[in-house]
């Protein structure tokens, strides 16, 4: 098959996963970004937009039957088959030549994985401010996100166990893995993302909601607790009411193992 031995300098030597719920505004944006790509699989969370169609028509493999960026970021990786992986959001727009790029920066001695630098598509001083933050938490403190993209040789996501099931956190997760077998590597050049997710409760609340639910992550608290109350600040705009953190509380109480999830106000 061809790439199957390449050095990932050529988009075939690459697969491309990308999961997606209700995402017919970005996707098609994104595919046309990864067309030369060895193989795209977008992996579908019961979208009714459209966004399966919008996949298909624009050449790549669709999954369905599984919800939650976690399991489909795993079930996508699974059917991947080029010797490089590429982990995308779908509103993610990637720089020309991103195949060597990104190759340039996974030869470095004791590099395992590799980022894009984050901009943010939209205007005012706050999302500057943040995007020389996020430069700073993914070089100099190794810990890119998956709005980044992250890319890395298919032998080394499996060896380090692939993408875990989680409703939350599946990034985060797998970047803390990695990182104990070498360095994440930073590309010199930066993705594009959509500001949807700043603009919903505002940049410096949505940081603050963020920064709280990864301490509760690292502290073992329930992810699926935390997925909810991601999405429900996600639901909650600036000016709107937030999240009843007592009802949150109640569904999200309890993990088989009983940790619990602490309510806050947002």
């Amino acid at each position: 098959m061809a790439g199957m031995s390449g050095d990932g300098r050529r988009p075939d030597d690459w697969s491309v996963v990308v999961p997606v719920l209700n995402e017919a505004d970005e996707l098609g944006g994104l595919l046309a970004g990864v067309a030369a790509a060895g193989e795209v699989w977008v992996v579908d969370g019961g979208s009714d937009d459209g966004s399966r169609t919008i996949a298909r028509r624009m050449g790549a493999h669709v999954i369905t039957g599984v919800r939650g960026r976690g399991i489909q970021l795993q079930r996508g990786a699974a059917e991947a088959s080029r010797p490089f992986l590429l982990l995308l959001h779908a509103d993610v727009r990637l720089p020309e030549g991103w195949a060597p790029l990104l190759a340039a920066a996974l030869e470095q001695p004791g590099v395992v994985a590799a980022a894009f630098r984050l901009r943010v598509r939209g205007p005012g001083w706050k999302l500057r401010l943040l995007e020389r933050l996020v430069d700073l938490r993914s070089g100099w403190g190794q810990r890119p996100y998956g709005d980044q993209g992250l890319a890395l040789r298919r032998s080394t996501y499996l060896a380090v166990g692939g993408v875990r099931p989680l409703p939350l956190m599946e990034d985060l997760e797998l970047v803390e893995r990695l990182a104990r077998h070498g360095r994440l590597a930073l590309v010199p050049a930066a993705v594009r993302v959509s500001d949807r997710r700043w603009r919903a409760l505002g940049v410096w609340r949505t940081a603050w909601r963020n920064a709280r639910l990864r301490r509760a992550w690292r502290r073992g608290e329930n992810p699926q607790g935390l997925a909810e109350l991601y999405q429900q600040g996600q639901r909650s705009g600036p000016g709107r009411a937030g999240p009843d953190p007592q009802r949150l509380y109640q569904k999200a109480q309890r993990t088989p193992s009983g940790s619990r999830v602490q309510p806050w106000r947002w």
